[in-house]
């Protein structure tokens, strides 16, 4: 049995290596840039009028002249205008392009405007004011995204303001997501008093679909023969396979077995954790990789969210590093176990404080619509204290 510790580190060393994809712009959400991106311009790409007002030459109002007449107006998108006579203002707009010969633009609410002619009330000007200087935010070929970042809804606009429709981002691994167990009948179905319906595919794809990842369900009989025929052909067609159920100690638990027959090392088998003891992780030689999760639902969806998330986000560059998060009451447990702690999570005052709520045991996949992630406590202690700091794995 290895502790949380060592099973993260050997998860984590056994990263996935994408490779670079194109996509839509429309679909790079949440994805990882796999190319730098440079300004196809200078940004702004001219002098951008920075406030509704009027344009003018600062050399005027500095030598006394407080009267403006309108000569014309540069609305935002037209074609760059002149300022004809250097004793008048044009009246212009956000977004506009400053007017040649014009070096200033008063905003609006420093202006009296009359019969055409605007009068500055301000008291006091400065030079250049409320113009966004061309090539003030970066100059064409620089580099405005660089590789590695997860694209936000930001990013995605500032691919679209430099007329890239489609951007190279790293490609998630095929997945492959495996119940097993005779016990378990599609959710159409009405059970049997000893069937249940199959949910924990379910709740994987959905998680997995979180992060915009996805993956095909399979479910597989406990029948060694089949599941090693089944296992094999699955694996060879995906990059991962994440497999609730069937790694536990009972006589019809075959996938260990298997897994070592058809060609996956196991790495480890059984952490020092609750939920989650029995899980399973394994690699081949081809660098597939296999993790067997218990198929109690909430070792499921907790291993899920504390280890494949995890490896998943590793493998693209971004490192490990769990949020923390206080606890808000006392709590014991016994077991010389890492336990993960189902928690209400709620912002006081800037602080992240977690409630125990820790449910009916690892098969009470009902309670965790009433929880918002795991707190991860330490095998070494039995006795928690309100106000003491531990790791935490959201999922909402």
């Amino acid at each position: 049995m290895v502790t949380v510790e060592e099973a993260t580190a050997t998860v984590l060393e056994n990263s996935y290596t994408p490779v670079a994809i194109s996509v839509p712009i429309t679909e790079a959400v949440g994805r990882t840039l796999a190319e730098p991106i440079r300004a196809d311009r200078d940004f702004p790409p001219f002098d951008r009028v920075a406030m509704d007002g009027i344009a003018i030459r600062f050399d005027e109002w500095d030598r006394g002249q407080r009267e403006f007449p309108i000569e014309d107006t540069q609305a935002a998108g037209q074609a760059q205008k002149e300022l004809k006579n250097e004793l008048h203002a044009l009246e212009v707009m956000t977004g506009a392009v400053l007017p040649e010969g014009a070096d200033t633009v008063v905003r609006y609410e420093d202006l009296q405007i009359n019969n055409g002619t605007a009068r500055i009330i301000a008291e006091s000007i400065q030079r250049g004011v409320n113009i966004h200087k061309q090539g003030q935010d970066a100059r064409k070929a620089d580099v405005l995204l660089p590789p590695g970042i997860i694209l936000s809804p930001a990013e995605v606009a500032l691919l679209a303001s430099i007329g890239q429709s489609n951007v190279d981002v790293l490609s998630f691994p095929k997945a492959a997501i495996i119940a097993s167990g005779d016990e378990l009948i599609e959710i159409e179905s009405t059970p049997e008093p000893h069937q249940i319906r199959r949910s924990n595919t379910y709740a994987i794809q959905a998680a997995m679909r979180e992060l915009d990842w996805e993956g095909t369900q399979f479910h597989l009989p406990d029948h060694k023969e089949f599941l090693k025929e089944s296992l094999a052909a699955i694996l060879a067609d995906n990059d991962v396979m994440i497999v609730s159920g069937g790694v536990s100690r009972g006589k019809y638990d075959y996938i260990p077995d298997v897994l070592a027959e058809i060609g996956v090392e196991k790495r480890f088998h059984q952490v020092s954790q609750r939920p989650g003891k029995p899980f399973w992780f394994g690699v081949t030689k081809k660098g597939k990789t296999v993790f067997a999760l218990p198929g109690n639902p909430v070792s499921t969806y907790m291993c899920f969210h504390r280890y494949v998330k995890p490896w998943l986000m590793q493998s693209f560059g971004h490192p490990y590093r769990p949020l923390q998060a206080i606890l808000a009451k006392d709590f014991t447990f016994e077991p010389s176990l890492t336990y993960f702690l189902q928690v209400q999570v709620r912002n006081e005052g800037g602080r992240l404080m977690a409630y125990p709520h820790p449910g009916g045991g690892s098969g009470d996949f009902a309670n965790l619509k009433d929880v918002d992630g795991f707190l991860e406590l330490p095998k070494e202690k039995t006795s928690f204290k309100q106000g003491e700091v531990y790791a935490l794995v959201p999922f909402r």
